[in-house]
């Protein structure tokens, strides 16, 4: 399984990209999952909802299944953050899996980076980093810089960068 991190500050613009991006790779054959880091607590789940309840209980994994979707949800009570590796092994192989954020990790990727945000570049501290995407011209920068708003010139760079596509073959 391929892998590709989308980093940059909050508010760069990450979901932005990924949610045009991943159908252009979809279009392109390839099946996509997606990864996604939270600085903060959130909850998928619904106080009432018996899987809540579950949960609540004191049940460290929730299965939610219907016709159409499942979701698994693991309480970490006390444990720490799991590493992006566990992750990663928990996730069904596919073509490519997409990780926005965990930017420390040395995973490969593409740094979004806004102008108008006023943030420094974070590639000129992350090897990891193989690319930026920018609303303006990066002159002086030894990676490649893609237009941010050419979602498809940024799926073309994920497909030859990962070795799933060439630069030559059309989308």
């Amino acid at each position: 399984m391929k892998v590709m991190g989308i980093v940059g500050w909050s508010g760069s613009g990450k979901t932005s990209l990924v949610v045009e991006v991943l159908p252009l790779l979809r279009k392109a054959g390839l099946k996509v999952s997606t990864m996604k880091h939270a600085h903060h607590r959130f909850d998928v789940d619904k106080p009432g909802k018996d899987s809540f309840r579950h949960r609540e209980a004191g049940a460290s994994e929730v299965l939610v299944v219907t016709s159409s979707r499942w979701v698994l949800m693991h309480e970490s009570r006390e444990e720490p953050e799991p590493s992006i590796e566990s992750l990663i092994e928990r996730m069904t192989p596919v073509d490519l899996l997409l990780i926005e954020g965990f930017k420390t990790h040395p995973h490969p990727k593409l740094e979004i980076h806004r102008e108008s945000e006023g943030k420094p570049l974070l590639c000129p501290e992350d090897p990891g980093i193989v690319a930026v995407a920018s609303d303006r011209p990066l002159p002086g920068l030894k990676i490649p810089v893609l237009d941010l708003n050419d979602p498809g010139a940024v799926a073309e760079f994920i497909l030859a960068h990962t070795g799933l596509r060439t630069p030559r073959q059309a989308m």
